[in-house]
């Protein structure tokens, strides 16, 4: 693509005031071009950039912007794959962390941007038959993400975002699955228990809480489903349920 490729001729039919093909013009715009998608790029990453350095990313982003260019015209799309281009890039792979920090990033964006829903009252749920909860399939916050690394991304990301202060954080001292929703008005992010987030990733595919109790428990044999139930209703992530032969709960309205 000439728009983002120094190397290629002006295209064909772009001329300038004089009739004749215009490099110059169209480099112009060319650089206007690429130093939108790089500025893109920096405020979707703000943790990442302030980790790498101004100069590192921009450099960075500038070869993103020229292999990946925009395939959607809402520029709020650009960048989902720019975490796995981090991973992949040579320069940065002294900081094998950085892919996970651009995950988190990413995350927290798509939160943000996410349809609004209304939680469940936790009472609701309080009216349900115990042992009907294993059969329960709960509807999640459309802005529910879950980022799983082996770093400790989410120290990291908090001390490299907004006034946060940069600080030692041991990146072999363990890794943090992180929940990412927007239930509110801010998005938050949560470190989550061992298990939960194999827990969560199950019930959004649609698993009932029995099955996904089961695929956490082979991750973590220690995990505690009356806590990862705690506290996906304290985060606001329930949004709705369905039981078997039962009407289906919503937070908007309805009952169990």
């Amino acid at each position: 693509m000439a728009i983002l490729d120094p190397d290629m001729p002006v295209p064909p039919g772009l001329v300038g005031p004089d009739g004749a093909p215009s490099a110059k013009r169209f480099a112009v715009y060319r650089n206007n071009v690429v130093a939108g998608l790089v500025e893109a790029l920096r405020a979707a990453f703000p943790a990442l950039r302030r980790i790498v350095g101004d100069e590192f990313f921009s450099a960075m982003a500038r070869i993103y912007a020229a292999q990946e260019p925009p395939r959607s015209p809402i520029m709020l799309a650009y960048g989902a794959g720019f975490a796995d281009f981090v991973g992949a890039f040579a320069p940065a792979q002294g900081l094998p962390y950085l892919r996970d920090v651009a995950r988190l990033e990413r995350a927290w964006a798509e939160a943000y941007h996410a349809p609004e829903a209304r939680p469940i009252d936790p009472a609701a749920l309080g009216r349900v038959r115990p042992d009907r909860l294993p059969c329960i399939r709960f509807v999640l916050h459309p802005s529910l993400r879950i980022v799983r690394s082996p770093f400790p991304v989410l120290a990291i990301w908090q001390t490299n975002i907004g006034d946060g202060m940069p600080s030692a954080v041991d990146i072999a001292g363990g890794g943090e699955d992180i929940l990412v929703i927007r239930a509110a008005a801010e998005v938050e992010l949560r470190a989550l228990p061992a298990g939960a987030a194999r827990f969560i990733q199950a019930l959004a595919t649609g698993a009932p809480v029995a099955d996904a109790t089961a695929l956490a428990l082979g991750d973590e044999p220690g995990f505690d489903l009356a806590r990862a139930l705690r506290g996906l209703l304290e985060a606001g992530a329930m949004v709705g349920w369905n039981l078997p032969e039962e009407r289906s709960f919503s937070g908007a309205a309805g009952s169990a």
